[in-house]
């Protein structure tokens, strides 16, 4: 038999583009000489970072419907959507894929869309407590459904659900530091307490302006802070930190060492993606989720809930931010027993191996041992 060949589609934030990734790594972990390609969408930040995982990755011209949906411009998307499936039609007579795989972003719409038109079988990843449209519009033409949550079946058919977790990066449970190695490693304090902000990997500006108006308070309580900052408000952080002399408080746009950061970490300030949520579980972090509102079906603040609910998170809405979230987070970091308690709720909700156990579904339905 000839090797796995597969397609994984999808991306737009790094909440989507590390699963996938993830996905692909377990599927050569189990067949090394498996033939994987990426679609994703042109301009995001798939077509960056999935090469860099040393993945091919083919870009389509698709783009997301505009608000309002009777907007004139959704024209030219709805063109370059049905562009993008005659471009993925293409793309698979050539590659010839035995099982296509969406994992949410706009290139999955039309690439799953196209795979099922050619009798390729499908796999969707559900990262979401509140299934996304694309998802959902697909959910008929998928073989097998791999979700997060409980209750998924008001969105998919319950016969093709698998709950199998959200795959998250292996660097993350893999590094074995404590936490003051991981201090020493970034140059901090491990005597001090620590907060690691992450507003996912594009930046939040509530979060962002939240943590800038704090910086005094942070600097008063001796409480360091490593903040990912997102690549648009960067600048603004960092000039702001350094207007206040602020020597606790260090700004990046990016980190790229996570699993450090994390390790340092005494508690995490997190939008509510899926993929963080994910992360948190499996990390067992005691969290402050401020979920976003400019995101589907408000599906963070459904996510965050999840959580909370369980004792498992503390939910800060959006609007809250400003007034309360640097209180809440210098209240939390200075009380170990809240953090212990908030820990031992969120390790009770990680569902592990799901990469591992995703890449044995696509294998499967591919004909392959898993």
């Amino acid at each position: 038999m000839e090797e796995p060949r597969i397609i994984i589609s999808g991306g737009g934030t790094g909440g989507h583009i590390f699963p996938a990734v993830s996905i692909a790594n377990a599927i050569r972990a189990k067949h090394p000489d498996a033939k994987i390609l990426f679609v994703g969408a042109e301009g995001r930040m798939e077509m960056t970072r999935v090469p860099e995982a040393g993945y091919e990755i083919k870009g389509l011209p698709v783009r997301g419907l505009i608000r309002p949906l009777w907007s004139p411009r959704n024209i030219s998307v709805m063109i370059d959507f049905l562009k993008s499936k005659q471009m993925v039609k293409s793309i698979i007579r050539e590659f010839r894929p035995q099982v296509a795989v969406g994992v949410g972003g706009y290139a999955s719409a039309p690439t799953l869309n196209a795979a099922a038109a050619l009798g390729i079988p499908c796999i969707i990843q559900e990262q979401n407590s509140y299934a996304g449209v694309t998802n959902r519009s697909l959910a008929k033409k998928a073989a097998k459904i791999c979700v997060a949550y409980d209750g998924m079946e008001r969105f998919f058919p319950a016969e093709n659900i698998i709950k199998t977790g959200n795959p998250v990066r292996q660097s993350l449970v893999e590094n074995t530091l404590t936490k003051a190695e991981a201090c020493e490693a970034l140059g901090l304090n491990k005597d001090y307490p620590t907060i690691l902000v992450i507003g996912g990997s594009l930046g939040a500006r509530t979060i962002n302006d939240a943590i800038a108006n704090g910086i005094s308070r942070f600097e008063e309580k001796k409480i360091q802070v490593i903040w990912q900052t997102g690549r648009y408000y960067a600048e603004e952080c960092e000039r702001k930190t350094k207007e206040a002399g602020a020597i606790m408080v260090r700004p990046q746009a990016f980190i790229s060492d996570m699993a450090t950061a994390y390790k340092a970490a005494d508690i995490v300030i997190s939008r509510a993606g899926a993929s963080s949520i994910s992360e948190l579980c499996l990390l067992g972090k005691a969290a402050i989720l401020v979920p976003s509102p400019n995101v589907a079906e408000d599906h963070q603040t459904k996510n965050a809930l999840a959580l909370s609910e369980k004792n498992a998170a503390v939910l800060v809405p959006d609007t809250a931010a400003g007034k309360t979230l640097v209180e809440e987070a210098i209240a939390l970091v200075s009380d170990p027993s809240a953090i212990t308690a908030l820990e031992l709720e969120v390790s009770k909700l990680a569902l592990r191996d799901s990469a591992d156990i995703i890449a044995g579904e696509v294998l499967k339905l591919a004909g392959f041992k898993a």
